[in-house]
């Protein structure tokens, strides 16, 4: 039997409507602390990387002040104990129904007081840069291993009704820090301001973007994406743009916990 959702029928409608809403303290005190153990070895894994590189910059990632750590469930498998959890299907169940597929997961780490900016951008706008043919939109998760604030370079997220769109922008690459920006307003967004073990939900269409860290502790979160369809490439087509690991069907997890 399934239990009740922890996503209300209003934040369904603010899904629908807006792209995105809040869920606050929600993870298991379990998985907050096992993401955060494993955190440490994928950065020292991307500094590696770096010196291999003979660069202090590799994509998106600048060594000692912003890291973006990707597919972890393959380097750190404790972390799919979270990633394919009760919790994470009950929130996938709520906003992409019953047939679910895990898109990509990573880490999001702002170092203290150097930590970058982000620029304003829809997730959909990375996948849109290898994968010409229209998507469905697909779901992000933010979730909180810190408290997070205007202070540490939380997230703002623009709703629908403000951003006027809810289209794939076009969206160009910015030299020095490589990140996509597809928003060119003035409107400063909705702050992210929750304790650690939220979860911002939020489409892959919803504009959104992150202030700069100036506190003296690094902010930390891991980001679980998944999708309603495979998300598969042009050329070949037979190959998913990042993952297509079956989640659900029929609203039921295909997929035991691990663990």
């Amino acid at each position: 039997m399934i239990s009740p959702s922890v996503v209300s029928e209003q934040q369904r409608r603010q899904f629908v409507d807006e792209g995105w809403f809040l869920l606050e303290s929600v993870i298991p005190q379990e998985h907050l602390e096992l993401l955060r153990a494993e955190l440490q070895s994928g950065i020292e894994a991307v500094d590696r990387h770096m010196d291999e590189l003979g660069t202090d910059v590799w994509d998106i990632s600048h060594r000692g002040r912003r890291y973006f750590i990707g597919n972890v469930h393959q380097t750190q498998p404790r972390v799919n104990e979270f990633l394919f959890s009760d919790l994470m299907a009950d929130v996938c169940r709520a906003t992409l129904g019953g047939d679910v597929w895990h898109f990509f997961n990573q880490y999001v780490v702002k170092a203290a007081e150097v930590g970058m900016t982000f620029e304003w951008h829809q997730d959909s706008g990375y996948v849109a840069k290898v994968k010409s043919t229209p998507h469905l939109p697909y779901l992000s998760c933010w979730c909180t291993l810190d408290d997070v604030d205007e202070d540490n370079g939380t997230v703002y997220l623009l709703p629908f009704s403000r951003a006027g769109s809810r289209e794939v922008a076009d969206h160009r690459r910015l030299a020095g820090s490589n990140d996509l920006l597809g928003y060119f307003g003035d409107d400063p967004g909705v702050p992210v301001i929750a304790p650690a073990g939220s979860i911002a939900v939020f489409s892959s269409v919803l504009f959104h973007r992150s202030g700069p860290n100036r506190t003296g502790a690094p902010r930390r979160v891991y980001l679980a994406q998944y999708s309603a369809e495979p998300l598969m490439q042009d050329d070949p087509p037979d190959l998913p743009v990042q993952n297509a690991d079956p989640f659900l069907r029929d609203g039921r997890r295909v997929v035991a916990v691990p663990g």
